[in-house]
């Protein structure tokens, strides 16, 4: 009987490091595998098996930030009663840009995030309020950015203490935001981003593939990648991980409820500590009052709430809860400039 595969050190490695980023070159799996000892071949083998395999890698893509790109978005709370959570859950799940779907243990029980095309005929604040109708929810709380701290997940799938290639920083924070603000897009942008979101193919030359679909040469399109980093409209070009299937099972969302005058400061320390992929103020409501987040993988709950304790003793704020993520009914990358939402918008924006 063959056995299971298994993550290996060179797989925690070679995570460590596409987290980061991958090479912008015709041949990024060949320089990889360079970096790490390997050939290109071997590269190729193990991201196969963490891809298909394991389902280690959820996908490698660039990661546009979405305000960039001209789009409205924000994290959105919704109160359900536990009755209608699957049928809410199901028909929010429905429109194309929301990414993330959770279902959380607090009152405010169902969070997504919600992005919206510039050619949107809705907008966000309608959209929202669509959803909730349609959803069937007693309450939902709009909770857009209002200052971002940091985006930037990185999981260290190092086996051992002793390895010592942790993924580097993937922050972006308001400073890259506003940058961005300064280059709009145009037409061929927006077709070249069509093209480059989707999962690139594990293979010696996948650029060639996506160069195809663009009608234009690998270095042109090698070039446009390097184009929309340098604007902040790009992130990064990496792997994004399955937080469960890596090993990170505990998914908390630290809620702060955190002085007005203090939150750049506080905001500040909270998006130092590693630990924390992601940090944000947002409006407080009186049935909802927490107006600073974060939120940080653990490989357990004790992890988790440990990382929590330190944020607090760190900032002094005493109010704060941990909100767990008990069922994921949706998480994809957001696919950019389709018609998806339009059609959405036909089927649903009439009443």
């Amino acid at each position: 009987m063959s056995q299971s595969p298994t993550i290996t050190d060179l797989d925690g490695q070679l995570l460590n490091r596409i987290q980061s980023s991958i090479p912008l070159n015709p041949t990024p799996f060949a320089t990889l595998g360079k970096e790490l000892g390997i050939d290109e071949t071997t590269c190729l083998k193990r991201l196969n098996a963490l891809r298909h395999e394991l389902s280690v890698i959820r996908q490698i893509s660039p990661i546009f930030d979405t305000h960039a790109l001209g789009y409205q978005s924000s994290l959105v709370a919704a109160r359900v009663p536990l009755e209608h959570l699957e049928h809410a859950a199901s028909v929010i799940n429905e429109h194309p840009g929301v990414s993330h779907n959770y279902q959380r243990d607090h009152e405010f029980n169902l969070w997504y995030t919600l992005a919206i095309s510039p050619d949107s005929e809705l907008g966000l604040d309608h959209t929202v309020a669509k959803l909730h109708e349609l959803s069937r929810a007693d309450s939902t709380r709009i909770l857009p950015t209002l200052k971002l701290f940091k985006i930037g997940v990185k999981l260290n799938m190092a086996k051992t203490p002793t390895q010592s290639n942790a993924p580097k920083a993937n922050h972006f924070t308001q400073a890259d935001r506003m940058t961005s603000a300064n280059t709009p897009l145009t037409t061929l942008d927006r077709n070249m981003i069509r093209v480059l979101q989707q999962d690139l193919p594990l293979i010696p030359r996948p650029f060639d593939v996506l160069a195809s679909q663009a009608n234009c040469s690998v270095d042109d399109l090698i070039q446009a990648c390097q184009r929309y980093l340098e604007r902040k409209q790009m992130r990064r070009f990496s792997a994004v991980l399955h937080h469960r299937h890596a090993g990170f099972g505990a998914n908390a969302m630290g809620v702060w409820q955190c002085p007005e005058d203090q939150l750049d400061e506080m905001g500040k320390r909270c998006a130092a500590f590693d630990e924390v992929s992601h940090c944000y103020h947002r409006p407080a409501y009186d049935d909802l009052p927490y107006n600073l987040y974060t939120m940080v993988h653990g490989k357990t709950r004790d992890d988790a709430l440990e990382v929590l304790k330190r944020i607090q003793q760190a900032t002094g704020i005493e109010n704060y809860s941990a909100l767990w993520s008990s069922r994921e009914f949706k998480k994809v990358r957001v696919r950019y400039f389709t018609s998806d939402e339009a059609a959405w918008e036909a089927k649903n924006a009439q009443a």
